[in-house]
């Protein structure tokens, strides 16, 4: 199919493209009933093609939103972008608005291009982009958007988009503070892949909060977001000889495998090594032992999303948003110094000791 620069292409094009009427086309995009299920995809499929983005304006003035907002996603399978497209929709349909999701498995321009004009193609009101782009990417994202309002998550800070995050400043900053106060001063940092923003942000924020304190990593792992990767990298670590007092976990995911790792290499968590991760999964609290993590709140970001994205449908203007982050303490860090346990350690032991006596009687 012949290319068409996407500022020039009309609904005319489309019908001529798609070997149908210019009528079929606009009751396609107004998703009348009167249209084959053929018909329709054959039609959206040539919009998508074609990059052809409906008049907003035009719809805006005869009130045919489509009540539907485009969420382009990374991988499903991963704790943060599941819990935000389940928070998405779940406000969302308080609007009565439609979630139409699109995922991909390469977060690059081209994968996240191809993501983003399926969603167009679907006559989407405003999109949500939850794919880490570095900065060009995401303006080539805004660009191809047009006039439809775009939201993004895992985007830099800085960059001047609509965007909603997570500070990764305060995060780091907590997690780290939480060690040196408990004395830990050899840490590790199980950082996400560089390829992915938030990855790198919490990585560089880590290094900056060490650095004030005059510290440095005792040792740098990229692990890919899975708790597998998290397993092999501190595995690797622990048989080059690296022995820490903490580890800092990009997400839950990881830190989990760095659990499994320590524990098969006969460490003691958090007696040996104190493990902090990030997220604060469902699953963490029932970790053994139950993880110390950093807790970002779903529910929050996709409410945060939803009206922030309505208000940008309406033509009103908004700031872009950091969202404030917790830390979660749990089971996996305490003191440095194994002679002056705190009270809590010691209860938990004693607690284990008088099960275990239980049992023999």
């Amino acid at each position: 199919m012949k290319t068409i620069k996407s500022k020039s292409v009309t609904l005319y094009d489309v019908a001529r493209y798609s070997g149908v009427s210019y009528q079929t086309v606009s009751r396609v995009i107004n998703k009348a009933s009167n249209v084959s299920e053929k018909t329709r995809n054959k039609v959206e499929a040539t919009m998508a093609e074609l990059n052809y983005v409906p008049n907003r304006g035009a719809q805006l003035l005869a009130g045919k939103l489509s009540h539907t907002f485009g969420l382009a996603t990374s991988d499903l399978s991963l704790h943060a972008p599941s819990k935000t497209v389940a928070a998405v929709k779940k406000r969302a349909d308080d609007f009565q608005f439609n979630v139409v999701i699109s995922m991909v498995d390469v977060a690059d321009r081209e994968t996240c291009s191809m993501a983003v004009k399926h969603l167009l193609s679907h006559r989407v009101d405003g999109l949500i982009v939850n794919i880490p782009l570095e900065d060009a990417d995401a303006m080539f994202i805004q660009q191809i958007c047009g006039d439809v309002p775009v939201l993004f998550l895992d985007v830099s800070p800085d960059l001047k988009v609509d965007h909603i995050i997570f500070n990764p400043d305060q995060g780091t900053r907590l997690g780290v503070e939480h060690l040196l106060n408990l004395g830990h001063r050899n840490i590790v940092l199980l950082s996400g892949p560089l390829s992915s923003v938030s990855a790198r942000l919490r990585h560089e924020c880590w290094t900056k909060h060490l650095s004030a304190y005059d510290l440095k990593p005792a040792e740098v792992l990229y692990g890919d977001w899975s708790s597998f990767s998290g397993y092999r990298e501190v595995s690797r670590m622990i048989t080059g000889g690296c022995k820490p007092d903490a580890i800092l976990a990009a997400n839950d995911q990881m830190a989990l495998g760095a659990l499994r790792a320590l524990s098969e290499s006969g460490y003691s968590v958090p007696d040996d090594v104190s493990v902090i991760g990030y997220d604060d999964t469902e699953d963490s609290a029932c970790f053994t032992p139950p993880l110390t993590t950093i807790k970002h709140d779903f529910n929050k970001l996709g409410s945060s999303c939803v009206e922030h994205l309505l208000a940008l449908i309406k033509g009103e203007s908004r700031d872009s948003v950091l969202l404030p982050v917790t830390l979660v303490k749990r089971k996996t860090t305490m003191a440095s110094d194994p002679n002056s346990p705190s009270p809590e350690v010691l209860a938990d032991k004693l607690l284990c000791l008088a099960r275990q006596v239980a049992r023999l009687k």
